[in-house]
C-alpha cells in the first residue's frame, strides 16, 4: 500500500484517465517537437511563436550543446517545458514550414527538369519551357541551349547559366506550377 493517497478527485468517474503509455507517447511528441525547433536555423526558428522566455532560452542552449548526453537532457529539459505551453502554434508553424520547404522543393524540381530536357532535347523542348513561362526571351533561351555542349570542358558552367536564367524567369512570373 503506498505511503500516501491519490487524489483522484480531478478525474470524473466516467472519464478514464490516460493510461503511463498515453502520456508516455505525448511526452514523447513534445520532445520531438522541441528537437525539431532545436534543428532549425535562426531565420526559420523567428518564425515560431515561442511565448514562453524559459522555452527559447533552452532551445537556443541546446544549439550550443555538442556532447550527446548533455543534449539529450537539453532536449527533454525542452520537452518538460513544453508541457507547461500549447504546443499547438509552434506545431503549426512548424507545419506551415515544412509546407514552405516541400513548395520549393518543388519549384527547384520543376526547373531541374526543364532544364534536363533543354539539354538533352534542345530546341525540341522549347515548347515546353516556353508553355510555363510565355514571357522568356525565345532567342536568349535559344542561345542559351544552342552553347550547351553536354560533352564540353564547360558543360556543368552551361547548364548553371541556363538553370539560372529559368529560375529568374520562375522568379519573375512568381509561378507555382
Amino acid at each position: 500500500m503506498p505511503d500516501h493517497p491519490v487524489d483522484d478527485s480531478d478525474w470524473d468517474s466516467e472519464e478514464e484517465r490516460p493510461s503511463k503509455s498515453a502520456r508516455k507517447r505525448a511526452m514523447t511528441a513534445l520532445q520531438d517537437l522541441g528537437t525539431r525547433l532545436v534543428e532549425l536555423t535562426p531565420a526559420q526558428l523567428a518564425q515560431i511563436p515561442i511565448d514562453d522566455d524559459r522555452l527559447s532560452e533552452a532551445v537556443l542552449q541546446a544549439r550550443k550543446i555538442s556532447q550527446h548526453g548533455g543534449r539529450r537532457r537539453q532536449l527533454q529539459y525542452i520537452g518538460k517545458l513544453m508541457r507547461d505551453i500549447d504546443a499547438a502554434p509552434i506545431q503549426e508553424a512548424l507545419d506551415k514550414l515544412d509546407g514552405l520547404h516541400q513548395e520549393e522543393s518543388a519549384r527547384f524540381h520543376q526547373l531541374e527538369q526543364l532544364r534536363d530536357a533543354l539539354i538533352s532535347q534542345g530546341d525540341a523542348a522549347m515548347g515546353s519551357v516556353l508553355a510555363v513561362f510565355p514571357e522568356a526571351d525565345r532567342q536568349h533561351l535559344r542561345q542559351l541551349v544552342r552553347q550547351l555542349d553536354p560533352d564540353g570542358p564547360r558543360a556543368k558552367e552551361q547548364a548553371r547559366k541556363l538553370f539560372r536564367y529559368l529560375r529568374e524567369l520562375q522568379e519573375a512570373s512568381g509561378s507555382d506550377s
